[in-house]
């Protein structure tokens, strides 16, 4: 019974992203506003030179405003303690003042025309690119949500999860095990707070003693840059070796004990997402870690869009009109 409620969802969710997405369209500002895409691929560039690290910070803002509410912009409203932003899974994201650049300068060249929502995914594509990943074409179209509760952000996959609540989650988006493994993947470049470690190395499961599936010398390296009754706010990388660099050097990092993150360590505790990471590390038919990450990226950034009534073209970002 379980299974079947399982494939239920799933179908449904993807009759959803189908008949979404049928209004998405690559070059949908071609003729309404030729520059769309240069005006946000320039404020991305000047943002990630100035800052290395804002380009994990665009990537996981398209990440976050995806998995609520869909990718319709929600995640970049201020209206007070209520906001989106607000909720505990948010915290210490960044970008929000690129995507505002990007949308001023798109208002004084067409005004009225392009959503942030679709400035969001596209400054994410440009984001990866930045850092030395794989170029693709960004399907657009979106209008931005009327939308932004931090009660409905409830649902956000979160660094604790267990393997089987994670898959739920993405099952529950329309999204497969390999997509939570590709996305995952995405934490190639950054960094995360010490905030999000305390649990893992100091209070994990019974509220004692750390996960053992960290590698011993690496659990020492944590706890020292993560000190019990440390500053939370001190960040490290989560990539640890390759923090810059957009590549698969993660998995490989996950596969032997090397995860920062819990959530990310916890694709070992499956069959299904375990066989997927390896499988990128195969020296003969290994599939390819970039291709497949722009299939998954491009699939999620079609998550719940708001299309025709549905939202609505933002004159400023941070704003309902």
């Amino acid at each position: 019974m379980a299974l079947f409620v399982l494939c239920l969802l799933l179908i449904i969710s993807f009759l959803m992203v189908c008949c979404e997405t049928q209004f998405l369209q690559v070059g949908f500002y071609s003729n309404k506003c030729p520059q769309a895409e240069s005006i946000v691929h320039n404020a991305v560039r000047e943002a990630v030179i100035q800052d290395q690290n804002m380009a994990a910070g665009l990537l996981r803002l398209h990440f976050h405003d995806c998995f609520v509410e869909g990718c319709d912009g929600s995640i970049l409203i201020d209206n007070g303690p209520n906001s989106e932003k607000n909720a505990d899974g948010h915290q210490g994201l960044r970008g929000f003042n690129v995507i505002d650049k990007a949308k001023a300068q798109l208002e004084a060249a067409c005004p009225g025309v392009v959503s942030c929502a679709d400035i969001v995914a596209l400054a994410a594509r440009d984001a990866i690119v930045m850092a030395n990943g794989p170029m693709y074409q960004v399907p657009t179209g979106r209008r931005d949500g009327l939308v932004s509760n931090v009660a409905l952000a409830a649902d956000m996959p979160d660094v604790s999860d267990s393997i089987q609540i994670l898959n739920a989650k993405f099952l529950n988006k329309g999204l497969t095990q390999k997509d939570l493994v590709l996305l995952s993947g995405a934490h190639t470049i950054g960094t995360t707070a010490c905030f999000f470690m305390t649990k893992r190395l100091y209070q994990f499961r019974d509220g004692s003693g750390s996960d053992p599936s960290i590698n011993p010398n690496f659990l020492q390296q944590l706890k020292a840059r993560c000190p019990r009754g440390g500053d939370i706010n001190n960040r490290i990388a989560i990539d640890e070796g390759s923090e810059f660099k957009f590549d698969k050097h993660i998995l490989n990092n996950i596969r032997h004990g090397f995860a920062v993150l819990e959530s990310d360590a916890r694709l070992n505790d499956d069959i299904v997402t375990k066989s997927v990471m390896d499988s990128y590390f195969n020296p003969f038919f290994g599939p390819s870690f970039e291709a497949d990450f722009v299939e998954s990226i491009v699939r999620m950034g079609q998550i719940g869009v708001k299309t025709d009534r549905l939202g609505n073209i933002r004159r400023e970002c941070s704003k309902f009109n």
